[in-house]
């Protein structure tokens, strides 16, 4: 069974939270990667961003469902979920539309398992962390050349 550690890209593309986000589109364009991790001043992992948080940019607003009972008018949707939207949309940085506590796996993380997380939790990319410290990423390209490779 392949791990983490023999498909990841080990020469990672990161990005700074105060990156603007044009500077991000050419960057994911120009290198032909669907997203990168997100690593303050000290190196430290704090997000992960990715086109489709590009693309969200871009997406008309979603207006919540609402009921009036009693004159009183209650969402059906979290007020929190439409505000993080407002603002991913209206963000100008990295820090700004950026996944923020990302999920990550450990160089010896199996190919199903890391398959299994990017599935369920819809993810193009996953750092890999090993003792805190990040060591690699792996994209969805990634996982299909491990397929194709068996």
């Amino acid at each position: 069974m392949q791990l983490a550690k023999d498909i990841m890209t080990a020469e990672v593309i990161t990005v700074s939270p105060d990156l603007p986000v044009e500077k991000l589109a050419s960057l994911l364009w120009e290198r032909r990667i669907s997203g990168a991790p997100v690593v303050d001043e000290q190196g430290e992992l704090v997000g992960v961003v990715t086109e489709s948080d590009l693309i969200d940019q871009a997406k008309k607003l979603h207006i919540p469902t609402a009921i009036a009972v009693l004159e009183a008018v209650i969402y059906l949707e979290r007020g929190r979920k439409v505000e993080e939207e407002l603002n991913k949309m209206a963000g100008s940085t990295v820090k700004d539309i950026c996944t923020t506590k990302p999920a990550t796996v450990a160089p010896d993380t199996p190919l199903d398992e890391i398959a299994t997380v990017m599935a369920e939790k819809h993810l193009h990319t996953l750092p890999v962390m090993d003792r805190g410290k990040l060591v690699g990423v792996v994209g969805k390209a990634d996982v299909i050349r491990a397929l194709i490779n068996k």
